[in-house]
Parts: structure tokens; sequence; C-alpha cells
């Protein structure tokens, strides 16, 4: 079994950000320590959005900036889901 020692540190973050990391918290006294290792655990299990991914995002964006909407029926029609 290994044990690892805690060791502490301080970090400066805005308060916005502090804001955000508290309405993260799963219950009012879970840790930023807790908060900030489920967040990295995320970043480091999610896999980066491919080229192709990426571009379908940008042609979304950009259709959304010409007003191009889409009602959750026609998409649902569109995708055989009805």
């Amino acid at each position: 079994m290994v044990y690892y020692m805690a060791a502490t540190t301080t970090i400066c973050i805005d308060s916005r950000v502090k804001d955000l990391l508290t309405n993260l918290k799963r219950h009012p006294r879970e840790s930023y320590n807790s908060v900030v290792a489920r967040l990295t655990d995320l970043a480091i299990d999610c896999e980066p959005l491919g080229d192709e991914a990426i571009h379908g995002i940008e042609e979304a964006l950009e259709g959304i900036k010409h007003g191009c909407r889409y009602s959750e029926e026609e998409v649902m029609k569109e995708f055989d889901l009805l």
C-alpha cells in the first residue's frame, strides 16, 4: 500500500472562478480540492475533438449567427426519431 503525504499550496483565483467552483460542489462541505480533482479527471478522460467535429461545430455556430434554427420536431424528423 502506498501512502501519499498531503502537500498544501495556495493559488490565486478570480472570485468568479471561485464562485464557479462553489457551484460545482456536490455538497456544501466538499473541499475545493475534490472539485478540482473531479474536473481534472474529466479533462484527462475526455478525448479531444477531431478536425471534423470542430469544423461541424464552427459551421453550426455560423448558421446560428445567420438565424438558422431548427425546432425539436424538425430535428427528430431529420434523424427518423419520431
